[in-house]
């Protein structure tokens, strides 16, 4: 089996505090998005579901995501191969990764892994184009991506306090990418990311308070011990949290990792999810004060530079 592959397609259902600051700037962020004549699409959480648009241009693309929920969640963009619709997905891979999932938060980790085994061939062919990084209840997050023309899923895998992945509960929706060329150009980036395998994440933490854009540079993409590739979540510190329980969090194959609720002290901005080798994405955000970090969605992020703690000032 090429384990390359199923990293991917294991990310594709999870293998696939309330600060009303933040709230406000990401408000006043999308207004100067629209002054700019820029298109957003928004997409909202209220509980365990996305509502949003039905389809999307292809090109650049600026998704806004409101997690109006009282959970954590996120939202990935999966480009599904040519003749496979959601229809597909339920039929053939909920139960199989149902079945998985039960024995891994069991601690049966290799009976796990094998069951999954059993998912049709074509999830191989899963892209996975990015999308927002974790965003905390009562909060919002905006990135930018592009996107090909074609049938998409997003989605959201973070678990229930019962094990059970958010995207075999129902958090699921099925996009279509029509060939009508979006009309938003690549945003211009004030911080530069790069993540690989090699290096993890690197970027000079040396800028100030105020709204930025990140553009995050992926590149490589690499299989970590949890069949996941890395991506980039934009976190804000608060009141010395623990953070090598942030740390294991991240870790989803752990019975405790992206499990509900997420750590204390934590709060979770957006970011980028996992795409490519050579593929870059951007978000936004307006940064207060204090202290932040950049983490992957990967085990022992810290030992492999893909875990950086750093300040805002303002300047």
């Amino acid at each position: 089996m090429n384990y390359y592959k199923l990293a991917f397609f294991i990310v594709f259902f999870s293998l696939i505090l309330n600060c009303k600051d933040f709230n406000k700037a990401n408000k006043q962020t999308l207004e100067i998005l629209k002054e700019k004549g820029d298109k957003v699409s928004n997409y909202t959480t209220l509980s365990m579901e996305f509502k949003g648009p039905d389809s999307l241009p292809s090109g650049w693309n600026t998704i806004k995501y409101e997690n109006q929920s009282n959970e954590t969640h996120f939202l990935v963009f999966e480009k599904y191969p040519e003749g496979i619709t959601i229809d597909s997905t339920k039929a053939h891979v909920f139960p199989v990764f149902d079945k998985g999932m039960d024995l891994i938060n069991e601690g049966k980790a290799e009976e796990g892994f094998a069951a999954f085994n059993n998912l049709p061939t074509w999830f191989f062919n899963v892209e996975f184009t990015g999308g927002t990084g974790l965003v905390s209840p009562k909060h919002e997050a905006i990135s930018t991506i592009k996107l090909d023309s074609g049938r998409y899923l997003i989605e959201c895998y973070i678990k229930m306090k019962n094990g059970k992945f958010h995207s075999v509960m129902g958090m699921y929706k099925e996009i279509i990418v029509t060939d009508s060329a979006s009309e938003i150009e690549e945003p211009k980036a004030t911080i530069e990311v790069d993540i690989s395998g090699d290096n993890g994440i690197v970027f000079n933490p040396d800028f100030g308070t105020g709204e930025h854009i990140f553009k995050v540079n992926f590149i490589d993409q690499k299989l970590h011990e949890n069949f996941v590739g890395h991506d980039i979540n934009l976190v804000k510190l608060s009141n010395n949290p623990d953070l090598e329980e942030l740390e294991a969090w991240m870790n989803w194959s752990s019975p405790k990792g992206f499990i509900d609720p997420a750590p204390n002290n934590i709060t979770f901005l957006g970011g980028i999810q996992e795409m490519a080798a050579g593929k870059h994405g951007y978000f936004k955000v307006n940064l207060k004060p204090g202290k932040y970090a950049l983490i992957s969605e990967v085990p022992a992020a810290k030992s492999k530079k893909m875990f950086k703690v750093f300040e805002v000032i303002d300047k």
